[in-house]
């Protein structure tokens, strides 16, 4: 079989089972392949990403500022994308070792808060100039980060203020998630029901239910961003 032609977008993720859910998906249908690496199970990073057309760094239950050999290459490897000005998408863990990366501080809230279920969020000036934003957005997180120096911030929220950034042309972070199907989002409150007692959180009833509400602008959003990082993605 010929190679394909079509352009490739590198997908980092941090388990075994991680998918890239709904941003694969668009991504595929929007006329590229996929080419997946997990680099805690050993899978290497590309030294230039000149055979690609951007890159997506998933999230984990790892910390980015864990002492793992992966979490540190990881955040090394980040001088690629930004030398070679290549589009990249930072989602949660992500975004927070792209913020690592800027020399930005990575930190849970003060008060021991989380944000896990769905909260409200508010798109900068900058922000709406983008593109529309969904109200209420699906958040896993115990962790957020500071902006990084010159980067534009695009959305904020009340309990952890940075959730969304651009840092100069062609690279983002997001601390929330869009990528999650129906069947992720099962997965996840099943697995991460332990994680429901911590301050802030949100019990698993409500984030079904919320997804029954607020996951259609969540979705429309995605196609959106998706379309403005690595260019558009057919309907």
């Amino acid at each position: 079989m010929p190679p394909s032609s079509r352009p490739k977008i590198l997908i980092v993720l941090h388990q075994e089972n991680s998918s890239p859910g709904r941003v694969g998906q668009m991504l595929v249908e929007g006329g590229f392949d996929l080419d997946i690496r997990r680099p805690p199970l050993g899978d290497a990073l590309p030294e230039t990403l000149d055979g690609h057309a951007g890159a997506v760094v998933f999230g984990g239950p790892m910390s980015a500022n864990d002492g793992d050999e992966f979490v540190k290459r990881e955040t090394d490897w980040l001088a690629v994308p930004l030398k070679e000005n290549r589009p990249f998408l930072g989602i949660c863990l992500g975004a927070q070792m792209l913020a690592n990366h800027l020399g930005s501080k990575v930190e849970g809230h003060g008060e021991g808060l989380v944000e896990i279920g769905w909260y409200p969020i508010k798109a900068t000036e900058a922000g709406r100039a983008l593109m529309p934003w969904p109200e209420m957005v699906y958040q896993f997180h115990r962790e957020g980060f500071s902006l990084p120096k010159d980067a534009t911030l695009l959305a904020t929220a009340e309990t952890y203020p940075n959730q969304a950034f651009r840092y100069r042309d062609n690279a983002w972070g997001i601390q929330f998630h869009a990528e999650l199907t129906r069947l992720m989002m099962h997965r996840w409150v099943v697995r991460g029901a332990h994680r429901f007692t911590l301050p802030g959180a949100q019990p698993g009833r409500d984030h079904l239910g919320g997804r029954l509400i607020w996951d259609m602008h969540l979705k429309r959003w995605l196609g959106e961003l998706l379309t403005t990082v690595f260019g558009k993605v057919r309907e």
